[in-house]
């Protein structure tokens, strides 16, 4: 992608159903240009997840993802050994009258391990993308590992020594903010902040996954989730929650809002996750909030 400009990169990502910003499409040529790391941080459901998706697609690449969570450590993102083919390869040698040391050569050989998504990510043939999904719900301890990987794109294991990447993969790593990442993570990374999309943007994605979806609602859709998410709620809905929500309203054939006015409050709970959230948007909420969709 060095020859292409953002402009075909946001056509290409448009091309897989993923509409972008233009800030978001220049942070992925960086991404491409320099061979960097890409970070994207932003509120749950604004699309940080799908757009690795989309860059996977657009490349016909396989997506590798590690799913990050309290406690992740190197056994389940890097490798692990297959302990019990190891077992039995030791009892076969020990019954054949092998030494020690020759056991443990073979053991510890590439026949017995197993790959896990890091691992996995640098010895492709084919660059893939590969996503860290939701990096602060790791520890500092994580991040720390992460670091040999995301500046010199190869990993350590102790019984094989260094093993470089086979080809560079594209690495996005997502955080919704939970904690702090450390400054040693960030430095390793290219950044983007991904904002709520606005109305047009929106209406643009809805046209994009739901092209069953007539524009016009599509925009009365848009414009009506703008309006929810600025209300005092607990849990702000995403773009998947917008999807579903404008699936919904299509499958029951409403073509208008304000026409609808019963339905649309019923189906709020596509929007709103939480009993408090769906307590606070009471009937006269949508009617007051419907008034703006016009």
């Amino acid at each position: 992608m060095r020859e292409l400009t953002r402009e075909h990169i946001a056509e290409r990502l448009a091309a897989a159903s993923y509409i972008a910003s233009g800030d978001l499409a220049m942070a992925v040529w960086l991404m491409e240009y320099l061979r960097r790391p890409l970070l994207l941080e932003g509120e749950a459901g604004v699309g940080k997840t799908e757009a690795a998706k989309a860059l996977a697609s657009v490349h016909d690449a396989e997506l590798i993802r590690l799913q990050c969570y309290e406690g992740l450590d190197a056994n389940a993102a890097l490798y692990e050994w297959n302990y019990q083919r190891q077992l039995l390869a030791i009892k076969a040698r020990e019954s054949a009258g092998e030494s020690a040391d020759a056991i443990e050569e073979h053991i510890f050989s590439e026949r017995y391990l197993l790959e896990r998504p890091l691992l996995a990510a640098i010895r492709r043939p084919q660059s893939p993308v590969l996503l860290i999904d939701e990096v602060d719900r790791a520890d500092e301890e994580f991040e720390a590992f992460l670091l040999e990987l995301l500046s010199d794109f190869q990993v350590t294991i102790p019984e094989l020594g260094t093993i470089k990447a086979v080809t560079v993969p594209r690495v996005i790593l997502t955080s919704n903010g939970t904690r702090e990442l450390s400054d040693a993570l960030r430095r390793r990374c290219l950044y983007h902040y991904i904002e709520f999309p606005g109305v047009e943007q929106e209406a643009k994605i809805i046209g994009a996954r739901l092209p069953q979806v007539d524009r016009a609602l599509a925009q009365q859709i848009a414009r009506m989730v703008a309006a929810i998410r600025k209300e005092d709620l607990r849990k702000i809905p995403g773009v998947a929650e917008t999807l579903d929500w404008a699936a919904t309203l299509a499958g029951l054939q409403i073509a208008d809002l304000q026409e609808a006015p019963e339905a649309v409050h019923e189906t709020m709970m596509c929007l709103l996750k939480t009993h408090e959230d769906r307590s606070r948007v009471t009937r006269e909420v949508t009617e007051r909030l419907l008034g703006k969709v016009a």
